[in-house]
């Protein structure tokens, strides 16, 4: 295991994250993986949640380690929304010591919790803004290149226009709106990481660069 974790809810976000790493160049240190390569049997929120306590006591016992973890808001309804994520989270962590940073209640470059005994501090980003509720193809919407945006534009409309009842939940929406944004790329079929690979996303912009920011905090 390495010393240098960012836990992620699925495959997808493993793909995204690495892309995201190796464009900051954190990729030689920071090892993305979901609930499964640490033995869970799904890769899912809940999943990455029962997680931690394995990776934390872990992290304690290195204690040059770093752990971060990115997790979807979704909703109220399904997921829990923000603050019960967040509540989820802290109730987990707050079992070996670490306590969430008093820097407001929401924060656009994501949640930090320090240690009790000083450990390297653990990140938290919830996704798309550590605020909404939704998940990381919202983040995407919001963090396209102003070229992009027509093309994002027009596929949302396609999705308006279909000319039966669509097949996927409506809470699944985002995603098929991003994936058939992306099937219209120079290389149809990649995944999420091609957004970041064919620089489809804006790195200057507020929700990117507060993205940006809480990685290196954490693993710089």
């Amino acid at each position: 295991m390495s010393d240098h974790i960012l836990l992620v809810e699925g495959e997808a976000d493993r793909g995204f994250f690495e892309a995201l790493c190796r464009s900051l160049d954190l990729d030689t240190h920071v090892e993305v993986s979901p609930p499964r390569r640490f033995g869970a049997n799904q890769d899912t929120k809940q999943a990455a949640l029962h997680t931690l306590p394995t990776l934390l006591e872990n992290l304690i016992d290195r204690e040059d380690g770093r752990l971060a973890v990115v997790l979807d808001a979704d909703s109220h309804v399904h997921g829990g929304g923000f603050e019960r994520t967040v509540r989820q989270f802290s109730d987990v962590v707050g079992e070996y010591g670490y306590r969430r940073r008093t820097t407001g209640a929401r924060s656009p470059d994501g949640l930090l919790f320090s240690h009790d005994d000083g450990l390297n501090d653990l990140g938290l980003w919830v996704m798309p803004n550590n605020a909404d509720e939704g998940m990381l193809e919202h983040w995407m919407a919001q963090c396209l290149t102003a070229a992009e945006r027509p093309w994002f534009d027009h596929a949302i409309r396609v999705i308006d226009e279909l000319p039966w009842p669509a097949k996927f939940k409506a809470l699944r929406r985002p995603k098929a709106e991003v994936a058939t944004w992306l099937a219209w790329q120079g290389r149809p079929g990649e995944g999420l990481y091609y957004a970041v690979e064919a620089g489809l996303l804006d790195e200057q912009s507020a929700l990117h660069a507060g993205l940006n920011t809480w990685l290196e905090a954490v693993y710089r």
